[in-house]
């Protein structure tokens, strides 16, 4: 009997291979300058913004500040259970790069330490059926629990053996594990923290991308690829969908990360005119007597924030009407 057995469906379009060559372009490009290593503060915050948007899309209702604060030892006004989400989620990504990504044993441990407190279930396979529901509405019937740790094998041995490309292996785990939703509570954000650990496994920049930001700013368009790759019972979409958020989030690392003397001079100047005061980006471009927005986004205002000088007044709302900008 074949060793590798298990196939998911799944089809590779001129899409996802053009997606993939950006990506690895980038990621070169990011490689050969590569500030991430040598700035804790970056990853650190990076992690902040990863742990913060995976438990929103979750519903968790604490702010990035909050987060922040929980991070530094801070005691925060909060619901116990999300406070708890937040602490357990840290603890769980401290310990994940150690973590094999292709073994049930290091999967139900990492869930255990992601749901502490949160489930009586947590490091365990569910014990009984699970629907995954928009309101009342049921959009997908998860495959009985009983069967539920074969079909994790069997996935967990496809990802270990097949000599698909890394990129592409990681969103069809990710979409698979979602179709079989081995666990009461936490799938979602077990799913997107496996993917990490794949990619991980591949290039260690991944460990400190915070993917989870712009999915949750695609939140709708995340669940509604998820239905409808469970319809067309092939995860293209999908793949396209996540691998498109990898390369948008990579992009905007690379203006960060590709800062030049010039750039340099360019964030100066935009600290210098802030002052002590919150400003808008029409305000910003006014006192620096800048027209072309996009040139603005790019040279002065993402490279500032993306190195901690400048930070959001309203950061769970990045396109928000009335967001300002301040120094931090």
């Amino acid at each position: 009997m074949s060793e590798n057995k298990f196939i998911p469906p799944y089809t590779i379009s001129d899409k996802i291979v053009n997606l993939i060559s950006q990506i690895t372009e980038i990621l070169t490009k990011i490689t050969i300058n590569d500030k991430m290593s040598n700035s804790p503060k970056l990853r650190r915050d990076n992690r902040i913004r990863t742990i913060q948007a995976s438990l929103a899309i979750e519903n968790n209702s604490l702010s990035i500040n909050q987060v922040t604060d929980i991070a530094n030892g801070k005691r925060i006004l909060g619901a116990p259970k999300e406070i708890c989400e937040v602490k357990n989620a840290f603890e769980a990504y401290d310990k994940l790069f150690i973590l094999n990504p292709f073994s049930n044993k290091d999967l139900l441990s990492a869930h255990k330490v992601l749901m502490k407190d949160l489930t009586d279930e947590a490091g365990k396979f569910r014990s009984g059926g699970v629907g995954v529901f928009a309101e009342e509405r049921l959009i997908h019937m998860a495959p009985p629990a009983n069967i539920v740790p074969g079909l994790l094998i069997e996935l967990m041995n496809w990802a270990k053996n097949s000599e698909v490309h890394p990129l592409i292996k990681s969103c069809v785990f990710h979409y698979e594990f979602e179709f079989i939703h081995p666990f009461t509570d936490g799938n979602g954000r077990m799913g997107r923290m496996w993917q990490t650990l794949i990619l991980y496994k591949w290039n260690k920049l991944f460990g400190w991308l915070p993917i989870e930001t712009l999915i949750r700013d695609r939140q709708s368009e995340y669940y509604d690829v998820l239905g409808t790759c469970d319809r067309s019972a092939d995860s293209l979409e999908f793949i396209e969908f996540i691998l498109t958020t990898i390369r948008d989030v990579l992009r905007e690392i690379a203006i960060t990360d590709q800062v030049t003397d010039q750039v340099t001079d360019q964030v100066k100047k935009l600290l210098f005119i802030m002052g002590d005061v919150s400003l808008s980006t029409n305000e910003l471009m006014k006192k620096l007597g800048l027209k072309h927005r996009p040139s603005f986004r790019k040279y002065y205002l993402m490279p500032a924030l993306r190195l901690g000088y400048i930070e959001m007044t309203i950061p769970d709302k990045p396109s928000s009407g009335n967001q300002k900008y301040r120094k931090v």
